[in-house]
Formats: C-alpha cells, sequence, structure tokens
C-alpha cells in the first residue's frame, strides 16, 4: 500500500531542515569569526565536518573545498602546533582584520562605489535586523553587515519562524544582500590566502548558500532572480523592509 504523505510530514521535514540549515550556518559563522584553536578543530572533527553538514555541496568549487578541509582538519589535529596556529592567526588577521588581500567580509567594502566600510548597504542590512528586534552590539567594531552577522541572522530566522512566509523572506534577505558578495568575497580568499584552512572555509561558505538558496527556491516554489533583477530592486527608491524595532535582542554569537 502507498504511503500518503500527510501534512504533518511536510511540517516535520520543514522543521528539521530549518534546526539543521540553522546549526550549519552557526557553525560556519563560527569558522569566519574568529581563528582556529585546538578545542575548535578538535571539535569539527569529533563532528566529522564538514560532512555533517545537512547541505552537501557535489559541484566545484564546493566539492573540492569540502576535501580540501577534509584534509587541512585531518592534518590540523596532528599538527596544531603553536607555529601552526600562529599561521593560522595570521591569516584570520590578514584576511578579516587588516585587509591585507582585499577581501572584506563587510558587504559595503563590497557594493559601495567607493569601496567604504558603514555605507546605505550597512543600514539596510540592519533594518532587516530591526524588523525583528535584532540589534548588534558595538557596531562601530565589526559593522551590521559583516559576513558573520549575516549568517547568524539567517541562522536565527530559520531557527526561530517555522512558517514559509520566513523562507521567503530568508531568500529575499539573500538575494539582495548575503549573495550579492559572498561569492566575490570566496574567490578573492580562496585565489590570495595563505593557508588552505582558510581557503577552504571561504569556497565552502560560498557554495554551501548559494546551494541553500536554490534549495529555498524548490520549497517556497519561487524562482530565483537574476543578478540583474537584483540590482535594478535595490536602486534607491525601491521598496525595501520597513523598520519594526522592538527592545527583544536575542543572543547573536557563536555556538561552537
Amino acid at each position: 500500500m502507498s504511503h500518503t504523505v500527510q501534512a504533518s510530514d511536510t511540517d516535520d521535514f520543514l522543521t528539521l531542515f530549518r534546526t539543521h540549515v540553522a546549526e550549519d550556518l552557526n557553525i560556519l559563522a563560527t569558522l569566519h569569526d574568529h581563528e582556529p584553536d585546538q578545542a575548535l578543530i578538535h571539535h569539527l572533527k569529533e563532528l566529522n565536518f564538514p560532512f555533517c553538514l545537512t547541505i552537501i555541496p557535489e559541484q566545484s568549487p564546493g566539492s573540492e573545498a569540502l576535501l580540501l578541509l577534509e584534509e587541512s582538519l585531518a592534518h590540523l589535529c596532528h599538527h596544531a602546533d603553536t607555529q601552526t596556529l600562529d599561521e593560522l592567526a595570521a591569516d584570520y588577521a590578514s584576511i578579516y582584520l587588516n585587509h591585507n588581500i582585499s577581501a572584506s567580509p563587510e558587504e559595503s567594502v563590497w557594493l559601495d562605489e567607493d569601496g567604504l566600510i558603514c555605507q546605505q548597504t550597512m543600514f539596510e542590512v540592519r533594518s532587516w535586523y530591526q524588523r525583528y528586534g535584532l540589534e548588534i552590539k558595538n557596531w562601530r567594531q565589526r559593522p551590521d553587515d559583516h559576513l558573520v552577522y549575516q549568517l547568524q541572522f539567517i541562522a536565527w530566522l530559520l531557527d526561530k519562524n517555522n512558517d514559509m512566509e520566513t523562507l521567503e523572506q530568508v531568500s529575499v534577505f539573500m538575494d539582495e544582500h548575503l549573495l550579492r558578495w559572498l561569492g566575490n568575497f570566496s574567490e578573492r580568499v580562496m585565489s590570495r590566502c595563505d593557508t588552505q584552512y582558510f581557503a577552504s572555509i571561504a569556497a565552502l561558505t560560498g557554495a554551501y548558500c548559494e546551494e541553500l538558496r536554490n534549495i529555498l527556491s524548490l520549497l517556497t516554489g519561487h524562482s530565483r532572480p537574476s543578478a540583474e533583477e537584483i540590482e535594478q530592486r535595490m536602486q534607491p527608491g525601491q521598496n525595501h523592509p520597513e523598520e519594526a524595532p522592538m527592545q527583544y535582542m536575542p543572543g547573536m554569537g557563536p555556538v561552537i
């Protein structure tokens, strides 16, 4: 006898999908948040990262990043001495702090015509956070449009809101913000950073988010707009999310 799919089956699947993808995104955010130490490296190995991810990219560069990151973590588990960790810390600083390789993790730098931080796109991202009652502490040290915060925001939306409208809103946020620049960031880190660890993390993050956006299109039934359509939508005077500030402010931080 064939099994008839009930509405509850679909709801259960979406709940599990949201929960596990949120966990994935929080882990990826952690990897961009700070340089690895021995505890993080061993924890990732215990998780069987990156093959524990809910979404496994099957095409290059994501598929290659999976293997490179697995190889890198295996090596680090046995050779995470002070010199190796110092090299990773230096590469982290070069990418995320000193901008030595011109691969900023902040959206404004990629989308502002003068390449400046804390420009219009940062305030647009902030309005998304405020719409859900979220606020970034110490935004002058790490702006609202930083990669870590954007990944955490999407994870928070998926984990806290179990409805189809939220999936549609996540899709819009990814189209209008994260995916407009993440691919360029990932490619530049891959080509210019000094360590296999951070190169593979950048490639994996970009590929994972692209795969997630494609899956969201299938779940919502709405096809992805083209890059040209997105740029047209983001022109001044177009419709953007309304701000709805609230007092509630959850902890948006690393899970590892």
